[in-house]
């Protein structure tokens, strides 16, 4: 029980790692760098805080690795719940790494405009604008694709903690409804070009939001609880 213990702190505390970062690098630099209507606006604000880029770039990297051990941790936690539901657990999460770290390229490339190397001295400034927001557009398309991932792996997860009488159960109602929110995003911003400006799409992954920092905080705060039979 000691042992699990510490494996549900342990799994709770990358989990942290993986939220404040993805939090940072999602939704905090976003705000304060990207205007899609305002190109010039958008080049400026990168140029004045290109540090701040770089930060959101070293702050996804971590995430993506963070990510890359969570599910082996939580794997050793709730593997007696239903054994091959862990491996797809497992399979789902990681499989979204080395598509999100390759998608980063796209973030070096907006880098590389801003900081303006001398071979991109004939290039005018409207013409960065436009290739910074070409690859912030680019960049964006790649999150959709991991969050395919995102949302996939949270459907096994949440079933293992709904099973395992280890976790509180209402935490893996809320991870299952929010894989289908994940994807509801996905499928609906990529069929529908205004999706965004609905209200429905500020809400649909609320419940992942609510399970995963649920999940987090209980397994950092509170542990695990000790084995009983499952379901």
């Amino acid at each position: 029980m000691k042992t699990d213990q510490k494996t549900a702190r342990l799994a709770g505390a990358i989990y942290l790692v993986v939220v404040l970062t993805g939090t940072f690098s999602l939704g905090y630099v976003p705000s304060k760098l990207i205007f899609w209507d305002e190109p010039a606006k958008t080049l400026h604000s990168l140029t004045e805080s290109v540090q701040l880029l770089r930060w959101d770039i070293v702050s996804s990297m971590l995430c993506y690795l963070a990510f890359l051990a969570l599910p082996l941790a939580l794997y050793q936690l709730l593997r007696q719940v239903n054994e091959n539901c862990a491996k797809l657990m497992v399979i789902l999460a990681i499989v979204s790494v080395p598509i999100a770290l390759l998608n980063l390229q796209h973030k070096f490339d907006v880098l590389t405009l801003v900081d303006a190397p001398a071979y991109l001295k004939g290039l005018s400034t409207q013409q960065i604008q436009e290739q910074v927001l070409f690859s912030l557009d680019s960049y964006g398309h790649g999150i959709k694709i991991v969050q395919l991932f995102w949302g996939l792996w949270l459907l096994p997860f949440g079933y293992l903690v709904y099973h395992s009488n280890r976790l509180p159960k209402v935490l893996g109602i809320f991870l299952m409804l929010g894989c289908f929110g994940y994807l509801i995003n996905v499928f609906a911003s990529t069929a529908m070009p205004h999706y965004s400006s609905y209200g429905i799409a500020s809400y649909i992954r609320m419940p992942a939001s609510i399970g995963e920092i649920g999940a987090c905080l209980w397994l950092l705060i509170m542990g695990i609880k000790a084995k009983k039979n499952v379901d």
